[in-house]
């Protein structure tokens, strides 16, 4: 009897020192999108900068799996609506979730939990196949991302393409070459909080 109470007891805490180690991560995984967000490239003909975030995203990701990445990058969106100047330049505000970064909002979201559902999967074991989880899940992000900047500005789809798809390519490029490199670093540090 004595011994399943205490397993009980030792099952309880190990579950709330999971519970406190994963809330811990998604936060911090958080702030370094937030952190991340504030390299930014303003372009004077689209709405939308080029930033460090798509980088934070596919890492994010891709190293803590697909319910924690798109937890992170949840707290990451109500940290910035609740007016924390989070977002790519120090942005802060429901208008910027509702604007017309709102759908790359959206879509960072998803593509954390793609990337990071491919990665469960064993995609993140080479880094041939994790870029190629990375580049499926950038891909998602446009799909939100498109669609929601043409109607914010009343364009169509192509036109939304030119001005918030073809001035990120070559630097999505290189954040997912980065991000791919950079997977084994993240593991590391993962591995020495668990």
């Amino acid at each position: 009897m004595r011994e399943s109470l205490a397993l009980t007891r030792w099952g309880s805490v190990a579950r709330w020192t999971t519970l406190a180690r994963d809330l811990f991560l998604v936060v911090a995984a958080s702030l370094v999108v937030a952190l991340s967000a504030q390299v930014a490239v303003y372009l004077p003909f689209t709405p939308v900068p080029i930033s460090g975030q798509t980088f934070a995203v596919l890492l994010v990701g891709a190293a803590l799996g697909s319910r924690r990445g798109a937890l992170s990058l949840l707290t990451y969106m109500a940290q910035g609506a609740a007016g924390l100047p989070v977002f790519a330049g120090g942005a802060a505000g429901l208008a910027v979730v509702l604007g017309p970064r709102g759908g790359y909002l959206v879509g960072m979201v998803l593509a954390a939990y793609v990337v990071g559902w491919l990665a469960e999967r064993g995609w993140d074991r080479q880094i041939l196949r994790a870029a190629g989880a990375m580049l499926v899940a950038s891909a998602v992000l446009y799909l939100c991302a498109l669609p929601w900047l043409a109607l914010w500005l009343g364009v169509d789809l192509q036109a939304a393409a030119m001005l918030g798809l073809l001035p990120f390519l070559v630097g999505d490029a290189v954040k997912i070459v980065l991000a791919a490199i950079g997977l084994p670093v993240a593991w590391e540090l993962l591995s020495r909080l668990q």
